[in-house]
Formats: C-alpha cells, sequence, structure tokens
C-alpha cells in the first residue's frame, strides 16, 4: 500500500488505520467513532479482556491447506467475518458505505447496512454486486421500519440484522464534551467551527465531495441539513423502550429472511431468542455505547454458546481488532465475528483501499494463527488451541 506521508508510515494493522482517521477526521467525528459510554470501561474491556486471552502454539501438525471458509446464517464467507453496521460512517469518507460494501464483496465476506447510513439502501445495491445485509432498529414508527424492511427485500438483502440493545440510548461522554449533542452554546458552535476547519481535506473530500448527506434509508424523516442535535432528538424520539420479545411476531409478518438479533448480551436472553426461532444472534454490548460496566463480550460468549450454541448460530462482536482476536473468538464458539470501529478507521484513514487492506491483514493474521497453532480449519479451531478460557 503507498506511504502515507502525513503520518510517516505505511499503514500495517488496524490501531495504524485509528491514528490516520484521527489526523484526518474532525475531532467531534473520530470522537463519534472512538468513545463509548460514560467512563467507557466495557469498551476496553472489551479489547483488554480478549487480548488476555492466550494461544496454544503447536508444532508438527499438517499445516500446508489452510482453509478459512465457513457459512453462516446460509451464506458462504471466504473468512468469518463481517462488516458491522455503522452509523454515520459517510461522514467519515465520502459514501463510506458503498466504499465498505464493496471491500467486502472483494474479500468474499458479508457487509452490513446501518438503519442511519448516509448511503441509502438503493444507492449500496446499485453499487455492487454481492448480497448485503440490512440492520434495523425498532422504532416506534412501525410503518417507516416496515417500509425499510420492503426496501431491504426489494434489494435482495438476505439477512435483517435487528438490533435490540438501545430502548434508550447510552451517555457517550465525548459526544457531549463535542457538542454533538445537547444544549449548545455559542462558544460550543465556535470550537466546532473551528475543528471542521482545521481539517480542510476533509471538508475537500467528505464534506463537499461526499454529498449528498442525507441519511439515506431516513431522508423523508431526516432530510438533509439537519444539525446533529436534531438527528439525535428523531433517533431518540425513534427507540421504543416497550418493545418486548412478543415484537419479534411482528418483524416476521415483514420479513421472510434470515432474522438476526443484535445485542444479546445474557445467557436466558439468549435462550428466549432461539426458543422464539430467530436464525442467529450477536452477541453484543453495542462496543461498549451503551451500558457501561458490563461484561466484555468474550466473558458473555462462553456462557451463551453453553446456552443456546446447537440451536442456532451465535455471532460477536467488540472489541475485534486483529485476526488473532477473530481466531480467539471463533475458538470460543463465534461462528463469525463483526468488526466495527475497525473498517470505520479504515475507510476514514484509507477509503476503500483501507478497508481491503484491513480485512487482508485479518486474513493472513488468522493464516499465521491458525497454522502455529495447529488448525488448519475454522471447524478445527476449539477451545484447545487456548492456553486459558476467559474468567
Amino acid at each position: 500500500m503507498a506511504r502515507d506521508r502525513s503520518l510517516d508510515i505505511a499503514p500495517a494493522s488496524v490501531r495504524d488505520y485509528r491514528e490516520l482517521a484521527r489526523k484526518r477526521l474532525p475531532r467531534q467525528l473520530f470522537d463519534y467513532i472512538d468513545g463509548g459510554a460514560y467512563e467507557e470501561s466495557t469498551m476496553r474491556a472489551n479489547e483488554s479482556d480478549l487480548g488476555e486471552l492466550q494461544l496454544r502454539q503447536r508444532v508438527m501438525r499438517d499445516v500446508s491447506n489452510l482453509d478459512l471458509r465457513t457459512t453462516v446464517v446460509g451464506q458462504d464467507l471466504s473468512m468469518p467475518v463481517i462488516l458491522a453496521p455503522v452509523g454515520l460512517a459517510g461522514m467519515f469518507a465520502p459514501r463510506a458505505e458503498v466504499l465498505a460494501a464493496r471491500a467486502a464483496q472483494n474479500a468474499g465476506v458479508a457487509f452490513c447496512e446501518s438503519t442511519v447510513s448516509i448511503a441509502g439502501i438503493e444507492e449500496v445495491q446499485r453499487s455492487t454486486n454481492a448480497p448485503f445485509w440490512f440492520q434495523l432498529y425498532v422504532m416506534r414508527d412501525r410503518s417507516y421500519a416496515e417500509t425499510l424492511m420492503a426496501r431491504a427485500s426489494a434489494a435482495h438483502c438476505p439477512v435483517l440484522v435487528l438490533t435490540v440493545d438501545l430502548a434508550v440510548v447510552g451517555a457517550r461522554y465525548r459526544d457531549t464534551r463535542n457538542a454533538m449533542i445537547g444544549e449548545v452554546s455559542a462558544l460550543a458552535k465556535a470550537r466546532r467551527g473551528v475543528d471542521l476547519v482545521t481539517h480542510p481535506q476533509w471538508i475537500r473530500d467528505v464534506a463537499i465531495g461526499g454529498k449528498p448527506h442525507t441519511f439515506g434509508n431516513l431522508e423523508d424523516a431526516v432530510p438533509e441539513g439537519r444539525s446533529p442535535a436534531d438527528f439525535r432528538e428523531w433517533v431518540d424520539a425513534q427507540f421504543d423502550p416497550s418493545v418486548t420479545w412478543e415484537d419479534l411476531a411482528w418483524v416476521r409478518e415483514h420479513w421472510k429472511g434470515k432474522l438476526v438479533i443484535k445485542g444479546v448480551l445474557d445467557a436466558e436472553d439468549a435462550r428466549i431468542a432461539a426458543d422464539a426461532g430467530v436464525d442467529a444472534i450477536v452477541v453484543s454490548n453495542h462496543g461498549g455505547r451503551q451500558l457501561d460496566d458490563t461484561p466484555s463480550t468474550v466473558q458473555a460468549l462462553g456462557p451463551i454458546v453453553q446456552a443456546v450454541g446447537e440451536q442456532l448460530e451465535v455471532l460477536v462482536d467488540g472489541g475485534i481488532r486483529s485476526g488473532l482476536d477473530v481466531t480467539k473468538m471463533i475458538a470460543l464458539g463465534a461462528k463469525a465475528c463483526l468488526v466495527g470501529r475497525a473498517w470505520a478507521w479504515a475507510v476514514a484513514g484509507g477509503g476503500q483501499q483501507g478497508v481491503e487492506h484491513v480485512l487482508e491483514t485479518i486474513r493472513d493474521e488468522m493464516k499465521v494463527a491458525m497454522a502455529l497453532t495447529g488448525a488448519p480449519t475454522i471447524a478445527a479451531l476449539n477451545p484447545d488451541i487456548l492456553v486459558s478460557t476467559p474468567r
């Protein structure tokens, strides 16, 4: 990949792209990607708890034919990785959702479009040839949600990812400090303006070159020009705290494809989801962006796999920054991993090429991890390749 003179590095890992994103994005946008809820302890634990797991290196095994392929909710993937839904991604790079979907297509993995994407469902469909997933929030305006499901179905999305951990929105203090939400004083507006104008490349490439800045899936409700505070007010009004498991019947009525529930962190909730007949769940604490001081996803994964792993597919996200992380999660029983911040940093730092580079890096890291733990296939990844399991 071409050398990046702005940092005097050639990006090699996900963390390198995080640094590129930090330099290239206005602080308010970088912190939106990078931050978590409250004191961000759960966000940090997602990474640190995963990092504490050690791989069991084995030798003299035949690993001459490594095979990373797998099938997730009926879709063949070249490796067990899915680009997670990331809201507002089109503010990090011009038409970022399209760039990420193309990168996923080229890598043979799945891309999941967020409800609150800048590039809408139809634009992503026009720009790619591979099926992509669609993520939906349970909204107060059920007719609007039904319309979104119909649009996703018309775009031949095979999987609906229903995010269920936003009955209310967690307090993300970085967004408050950056005047992204809440009451905005004149001084805060001035600071925000300075933040923007000191990033001329972002202004040229994204603010101007990335138009239109409508929320492509919500443009009827959130038209171009609405402020972040207006958007947050609309979104907050749409999250429905009265939702229960019984509402899955309504989703099933309007969605005939595969159904994945995202935001499960408790084994009892996982059993309820399994009994409800969903196709898969995502063990997730929303990247530490909702309730702080909850278990990390690597801590929650094992008990959930034990509870429902034979009934449905268990996916996981949170803190996954490398192919080694993916390998560990698969060894603990996950069918696949969703990565969010990793591709958001990559698209901000390097566009489509950045996302493709990150995916190829994850693939290469997985190959090394599998070869040196003596596991030539995804099916061979199990707890035996770990020195220890989460406490």
